[in-house]
């Protein structure tokens, strides 16, 4: 039975630079690179290919260790021009040239009588093979999926809270036959319900108000109302021993197109935005894409930082730098590098902030958009106790007690606490709002980590 969820806490942080509805095809990058770093859970990465060999898009290029039969393939065709690597030979990036015209590795290709019929055991093969297989994220952990586990449910969030988020409705528009081929192939991987989550405070696309077989739910409310694990929580929450997988809309896409044409097709269409950027918009190109292109002459200032991914939970690249594996975003604002003499003391109607006693402006206009920068305004301190955490965070724990276990290492109070709940990014408005300047993300990774492994 579908459910309409309506959520009070959390915090819309609303930005200049969205970028405009129109999307660019003339830009192309020269290398793609796959980074073993974007893969939550892989410990082990083996290299099967070396400098100068020719791969197809498609073709496998690293494994796992410990799980030997997902394999992570080229998102384009080309020569593989250089294997980066790290202190004590870490490996950090597979980089590959691209081929003009891309050539796809074939896989096995069915028509629609032949999906409805077609076995777990067969899906299963194909994409794990093909390179699909690691946008399938488990919960507990936030790890990639152990295709050999059988989930309860499957979850999949149709729409983005985050700050600059790119309009999933926009960047998938016209896949409707992919997306629903794609539902149909992942309910046969689970004995439980396929969840599709939707904003009710916008308006629904008929990409995914349209679709058969799955249970629809609505969720209103500020940001984190769009976090999959959010979702999860009021939805069949995670508990000790359970299993549920999640995707993301254009993963659904993918998989569809796999067994209708036959390819792994790594296209997408992602966004360039930012105050610091002159004209944001949407870009055609593959996963990996070297993002030096997209940013030429389209900078307002030199003095900005670069973030594959959105600002609260994105990563730091280089100007040369390279597209993550899961992202649709690459966010440019300017670089915070300089000291504001009692900055957070001073009245001001230019910051934004939740606490009111600094931004007071911000609470008597919350449509206003702001040009923020990178600036902490102030250092890691004491844990300071606020109660504001909880305020942020639309779920029925306690994110603050549960920082505190895990900086405790108690791993009983980190059970009882929700850590099987949470992933970084649904407690990233907590290190937006934290006044004690602590890493509250790199702290819980680090929980789940000593979780994975007691």
């Amino acid at each position: 039975m579908s459910k309409f969820v309506k959520l009070k806490k959390g915090f819309n942080i609303k930005l200049v630079g969205a970028a405009k509805k129109e999307i660019v095809d003339s830009v192309h990058p020269e290398t793609f690179a796959l980074k073993p770093s974007d893969f939550l859970g892989m410990e082990r990465p083996k290299l099967l290919v070396s400098e100068g060999d020719n791969v197809k898009a498609g073709s496998p290029l690293l494994f796992d260790k410990t799980k030997p039969d997902v394999l992570y393939t080229a998102p384009v065709s080309g020569e593989v021009v250089e294997i980066k690597r790290g202190e004590k030979r870490r490996l950090l990036e597979i980089r590959i040239l691209a081929d003009k015209q891309i050539q796809y590795q074939p896989f096995d290709k069915y028509t629609i009588s032949e999906i409805n019929n077609i076995s777990k055991d067969q899906i299963l093969k194909q994409l794990v093979t093909c390179g699909i297989w690691p946008k399938f994220i488990q919960r507990p952990y936030g790890i990639i999926a152990n295709p050999q586990d059988s989930p309860k449910a499957i979850f999949i969030s149709a729409f983005d809270s985050h700050p600059l988020a790119p309009d999933l409705d926009f960047i998938l528009k016209g896949q409707d036959q992919y997306f629903q081929t794609g539902l149909d192939l992942i309910k046969k991987l689970t004995p439980g319900k396929v969840h599709l989550n939707v904003d009710s405070d916008a308006e629904v696309s008929p990409l995914f108000s349209a679709v058969r077989g799955v249970e629809i739910n609505k969720f209103s409310g500020p940001h984190p109302s769009g976090n999959v694990g959010v979702q999860i929580h009021h939805l069949d929450p995670i508990n000790k021993g359970e299993v549920a997988w999640t995707l993301s809309p254009y993963a659904v896409v993918q998989i569809g197109k796999l067994f209708l044409e036959g390819v792994y097709d790594a296209s997408k269409i992602f966004a360039v935005a930012g105050s610091s950027v002159k004209e944001p918009r949407y870009y055609r190109t593959y996963d990996g894409a070297c993002i030096d292109k997209f940013i030429k002459d389209n900078l307002q200032h030199e003095n900005v930082r670069f973030i594959s991914g959105n600002v609260l939970t994105g990563e730091r690249i280089a100007s040369t730098g390279y597209l993550g594996f899961y992202h649709h975003l690459i966010t440019v604002i300017t670089e915070g590098d300089y000291h504001e003499f009692l900055g957070w003391l001073k009245p001001t109607s230019s910051k934004l902030s939740f606490h009111r006693a600094l931004g007071l402006m911000s609470f008597m206009n919350r449509n206003k958009e702001y040009d923020l920068d990178t600036n902490t305004c102030g250092e890691e301190r004491a844990f300071v106790q606020t109660g504001v955490f909880e305020r942020v965070t639309p779920m029925d724990i306690l994110p603050t007690h549960l920082i505190k276990a895990i900086m405790a290492e108690d791993y009983d109070d980190m059970e009882t606490l929700g850590i099987y709940e949470v992933v970084e990014e649904d407690l990233a408005l907590c290190e937006f709002v934290d006044v004690s300047k602590h890493n509250i993300q790199s702290i819980l990774r680090q929980g789940i980590d000593l979780m994975i492994h007691s």
